[in-house]
């Protein structure tokens, strides 16, 4: 087998600039699609109105459900890819990349023929009213009908990055961006598609870079590809891929009930138009969290490698890079938000309710934020070393343990600043579990010469 050295020198290089070459990429990738995401909240909010911005945040919580699937299939495969490719193992290395192709194709086709039928009820009970559902409901018919490519897409981006193509993974995620931000205008303000437009051109936009991994892959001389053999289903990979990826999956599905939640009591307790600010603000909240994935992603094919290399100080060294970088990012969100709320807001909307409303959540929702990026670290960087229950606990403690309960107790005496405050609140008190269980583990492994 003809192996490109380029998975090989995770095990060699500096750890400041692998982290520098593997996160650089992805968090270009990722800030690009958050301010595509962004960029669309906008088009819709000034090209089809305020309702359909809180109509697309309706959404939300079966776009978390829809991409819980995806990370459950494209994180837990990338993370055995680093660790086969650690061990040399090229051979189930390649039957990974196989086998997610096929996971990712049937889960795709699977949860929109489930979700086609209940749709209506569903978005209803993610908090949708009749002025907001015809917009959700538009929005979600164009996007579940082109899931199966959603999947497929992010799947074989966290392979191709994984094994050692970062730069490939990015252009594929810019071209995507670059398309997106092309068509979308058109479609929603020339052809005037209003929320279907947005809709179709995230699918259309997904489609073309496809192609493109698709032929990426194809080329046999590189150390992961398509082969002969590799996409009939294994046990033991899938049981590996899903162990893995149980951790992300479980995060967003959480994150499904949360948003709900949230939806339900802005709803109740404050109309159709907080919503809509919880849209906003979650756009915002995103870009930030975005960077700091694309930290992550840098750091877990070297954190991976490494440790199924059994050279355990420069997992060490590059979680401790990962974490400072990361609060400082999560900082700098929290300063910008509380510093200049009207401005950012702005950008989606010039009606004035909405914007108080939004300005109103954005100040709670960033007060804990620094402690944000410290969390996700940690939680990765268990992913990576092959603890997934660890992750799992750290990635459910600040939505289930925490937030839903805050969610279903604290507006019963404080009202609308009851469902704000919850989000602040869960930050700080999951920071402290991400901390003590790093540090016990921290303490744990140094024993055994494993940092």
């Amino acid at each position: 087998m003809s192996t490109s050295p380029s998975p090989l020198v995770l095990g060699t290089e500096p750890i400041g600039k692998l982290l520098a070459q593997y996160a650089l990429p992805a968090i270009i990738a990722m800030t690009a699609s958050s301010l595509y995401n962004m960029v669309d909240s906008i088009f819709i909010g000034h090209g089809v109105g305020h309702l359909a911005i809180a109509g697309l945040a309706i959404t939300h919580p079966l776009m978390n459900l829809a991409a819980a699937f995806g990370s459950l299939v494209g994180v837990g495969a990338s993370t055995l890819v680093s660790v086969k490719l650690g061990q040399k193992d090229y051979k189930s290395a390649n039957r990974v990349l196989g086998n997610v192709l096929t996971l990712n194709i049937i889960l795709g086709i699977a949860f929109s023929l489930l979700c086609f039928p209940f749709l209506d009820t569903v978005l209803y009970f993610f908090g949708a009213s009749e002025q907001t559902i015809p917009y959700a409901r538009d929005f979600m018919h164009v996007i579940l009908t082109g899931n199966v490519v959603t999947h497929m897409y992010l799947g074989l981006n966290a392979i191709i990055r994984s094994a050692g193509n970062p730069k490939m993974a990015m252009y594929t995620t810019l071209l995507s961006v670059g398309i997106n931000i092309v068509l979308a205008p058109i479609f929603i303000f020339a052809f005037k598609w209003g929320i279907k437009g947005a809709a179709w051109a995230t699918v259309i936009a997904q489609t073309i870079p496809l192609i493109m991994q698709i032929v990426h892959l194809m080329n046999p001389n590189r150390v992961v590809s398509f082969r002969k053999g590799i996409f009939r289903l294994k046990g033991d990979l899938v049981r590996g891929i899903l162990s893995i990826g149980m951790s992300p999956f479980l995060m967003n599905v959480c994150s499904c009930l949360v948003v709900i939640l949230i939806n339900r009591g802005l709803k109740q307790y404050d109309g159709d138009i907080a919503i809509g600010a919880y849209g906003i603000i979650n756009r915002i909240i995103f870009l930030y969290l975005m960077i700091v994935m694309g930290l992550n992603q840098g750091m877990q094919p070297i954190a991976g490698y490494n440790y199924g290399a059994k050279r355990f100080e420069r997992v060490s060294a590059v979680t401790r890079i990962t974490i400072l970088w990361a609060v400082g990012i999560t900082v700098f969100g929290a300063i910008t938000s509380e510093l200049f709320p009207h401005f950012i807001v702005g950008w989606f909307t010039t009606d004035t309710e909405l914007v108080d409303k939004s300005v109103y959540g954005l100040r709670i929702v960033f007060a804990a934020f620094p402690l944000v990026g410290f969390q996700m670290v940690v939680s990765t960087f268990f992913l990576s070393i092959g603890k997934p229950k660890i992750a799992i606990f750290l990635s459910v403690t600040r939505q289930m343990l925490f937030l839903v309960p805050f969610l279903i107790i604290l507006p019963h005496f404080f009202q609308i600043l009851g469902v704000w405050i919850s989000l602040p609140v869960s930050d700080f008190i999951a920071f402290a579990f991400a901390a003590i269980m790093f540090i016990r583990i921290k303490r744990s492994f140094s024993k055994q010469h494993i940092p």
